[in-house]
């Protein structure tokens, strides 16, 4: 019976469909398994079944993560099955509605912040000593251009970006020293998404790249960490 401390894990946010999961898969082809986590369980059963009929192996798990007390449990479940994370991949997330700042409607400005911010700082906290005790753990944040530069209408969004990118890198710079823990921004540019319809409806998805380009840079981003 294969030692369960043994096995590498990665656990991806937003693993149902798109980005994440393109990204578990990818992750799943190298051997470790994953976590799959966001709001719909068929969605996430979906990406589960495409890794173990590609060999691979997946558990799912099915909550909403402006739910920090829902992350808490998680990662204590992990925690105690495992012992350990090898990977964190930071990818959900929600546009809002685009539009000027002054126009922002405060709730759904909250729930922009909640789910790509604050819902990041609660992984991290929760998962920090299952990260620590991995003898190489790499922690990947999907962002996105207009964190740096700013652009008309995108303001809740780029906002959180900015935050998270912040977060990242500070979290980074605390652990790189007194850990194996290293820290990833990955900026993935134009991808067929369906984030990506909602912010451009009039274009056409074949003229940008598909989610698997993503699940590429992410993992050549770890693949880079002893470099």
């Amino acid at each position: 019976m294969t030692d369960p401390t043994n096995q590498k894990i990665a656990l991806v946010t937003g693993a149902s469909r798109g980005i994440g999961a393109a990204i578990a898969l990818a992750l799943a082809a190298t051997g470790h398994h994953l976590i799959l986590t966001g709001r719909t369980e068929k969605d996430l059963a979906i990406t589960e079944g495409k890794i173990h009929d590609a060999g691979g192996t997946a558990t799912i798990a099915p909550f909403d993560l402006v739910d920090s007390d829902a992350i808490d449990r998680l990662a204590a479940a992990i925690g105690a099955r495992w012992g350990h994370l090898d990977v964190l991949v930071l990818n959900a997330g929600m546009l809002g509605t685009l539009g000027p700042v002054t126009h922002q409607v405060p709730a759904e400005w909250d729930k922009v912040i909640a789910l790509n911010l604050t819902a990041n700082f609660h992984l991290i906290r929760a998962f920090d000593p299952w990260l620590r005790a991995s003898p190489a753990a790499d922690v990947v944040a999907l962002t996105s251009s207009v964190a740096a530069k700013p652009r008309a209408y995108w303001g809740a969004y780029a906002a959180s970006k900015a935050g998270l990118e912040n977060l990242i890198a500070t979290y980074g710079a605390e652990t790189a020293t007194v850990s194996e823990i290293r820290t990833h921004i990955v900026d993935p540019g134009g991808t067929r998404t369906a984030m990506r319809a909602r912010a451009f409806p009039g274009e056409d998805p074949s003229t940008v790249k598909p989610p698997e380009h993503v699940a590429a840079m992410a993992l050549a981003a770890l693949a880079l960490r002893g470099q």
